[in-house]
């Protein structure tokens, strides 16, 4: 990627609209542009970290066995009436009607769907464990859009069903999937915590919320340093007590301490149980030809709300610092030179050239800019290495390797290469 054809206009000056700082660098880098309220363009940086993140999260799906499907966004009102929840999902469906005065709606999630797929196209035992999964956009007509990408209207989603003849089986897959997310968020490089949690509108009696912690949370966390015990601090207290109060007590069912964080749920798995199996008339035969209502499990991911809770809890005064596995740049070269002739940019278009074989993401600045502007950019857009190729180089062959944290490294030209290539190993 050339930095004169990259597509990222810039905001120098903070937008007004932008309350959280996820918002604000996101604007600023110009990786995202409102286009009405809750609703986004991604620009190219914005959406191959989009991407970036997708792609983790396919794989650690598939890796549980899940197989991956695409689903409709537009969904038939007489689904959402089988499942009773037409009406009680509330003014956050977006209900329209076709041509024909038929009511449907944009789906804010797909249990209705896919319960319909499989008690058309699943009659036996034989068939189970069956798990299905979809990385698709869904839209939720929130009454106030907030933060950005963090609370949008539309935003995509990954999410996960699966269909069990028992509870036994059920829990099994949903320990799987457990496991994978674990395994995404610790790819992603983020620090998160898995916290017992309401079902909600979804439905079901068991369900846990994956957060990322960052200062900005709408939610406090208690937990433990100690375990994976986590909970949502207002379920710990009383009406006459603060949550701040909790700092330094000890958790109903051991003596770990109680520690206190924010969190930004991205991430959401239920084990529904029959509830649309059994509303929907999902069945399938057992081994003794019994009708039998499925299992179900549920398990969301919001990727786009990744993104946002990525930069809330990575970042400086400079701008975002992206973990290493989703940054859309991981290795801006930024030659100081004035013509093309020149051995500096010589030298960084051909370290551009086989670092981009090598299938790293790299960026060249090969603008006629000051070296200030260039360094000052990287850092806004989370470039993970910038390699300074300037006036050192052209005395004695030396290059100035500086991360995304403010690490210094000298290297002569023949060093570069492999110290980057294990960077990012």
């Amino acid at each position: 990627m050339l930095a004169s054809k990259n597509f990222a206009p810039l905001i120098k000056d903070t937008p007004a609209e932008a309350e959280v700082i996820s918002h604000q660098l996101l604007l600023r880098s110009g990786m995202i542009r409102k286009v009405a309220s809750g609703i986004y363009n991604w620009l190219p940086l914005g959406f191959k970290t989009l991407k970036l993140v997708e792609n983790i999260v396919r794989e650690e799906m598939a890796s549980t066995g899940s197989q991956e499907i695409f689903m409709p966004m537009v969904q038939p009102r007489d689904l959402w009436e089988d499942s009773k929840r037409w009406d009680k999902f509330g003014p956050e469906l977006l209900r329209f009607k076709d041509r024909h005065e038929r009511d449907f709606c944009l789906g804010p999630t797909h249990e209705e769907i896919i319960t319909d797929l499989i008690r058309n196209n699943l009659s036996s035992y034989k068939e189970l464990p069956l798990s299905l999964f979809q990385i698709q956009t869904k839209f939720r007509d929130e009454i106030r859009p907030r933060y950005g990408i963090m609370r949008g209207r539309e935003f995509l989603m990954k999410d996960a069903y699966s269909f069990h003849l028992n509870q036994e089986c059920l829990n099994n897959t949903y320990q799987t999937i457990r496991e994978a997310y674990k395994a995404i968020f610790n790819r992603l490089g983020l620090e998160y915590k898995i916290v017992k949690a309401d079902s909600g509108a979804i439905g079901g009696e068991i369900s846990e919320e994956f957060h990322v912690l960052a200062e900005s949370g709408e939610d406090t966390l208690a937990f433990s340093e100690e375990s994976e015990i986590a909970i949502n601090a207002e379920l710990l207290i009383n009406e006459k007590e603060s949550i701040d109060s909790l700092q330094g007590k000890t958790f109903p069912d051991s003596q770990e301490e109680i520690k206190l964080a924010k969190g930004i749920e991205v991430g959401h798995i239920f084990q529904l149980g029959n509830v649309y199996s059994s509303a929907m008339n999902a069945t399938v035969l057992d081994e003794n030809g019994n009708r039998q209502a499925l299992q179900m499990g549920c398990y969301g991911i919001g990727v786009s709300r990744i993104v946002a809770a990525a930069i809330e809890q990575n970042h400086d005064d400079k701008g975002i610092i992206w973990p290493k596995n989703i940054a859309p740049i991981q290795i801006s070269i930024l030659p100081i030179f004035k013509e093309s002739s020149d051995k500096t940019f010589i030298f960084a278009e051909k370290l551009y050239k086989d670092l981009s074989k090598l299938g790293l993401r790299v960026m060249l600045d090969d603008r006629q800019e000051r070296f200030g502007k260039k360094i000052t950019e990287s850092e806004l857009v989370g470039s993970s290495y910038a390699v300074v190729i300037g006036k050192s180089y052209t005395e004695n062959k030396t290059i100035e390797l500086i991360s995304r944290n403010g690490d210094k490294t000298e290297l002569k030209d023949s060093e570069i290469e492999k110290f980057l290539i294990k960077a990012f190993q």
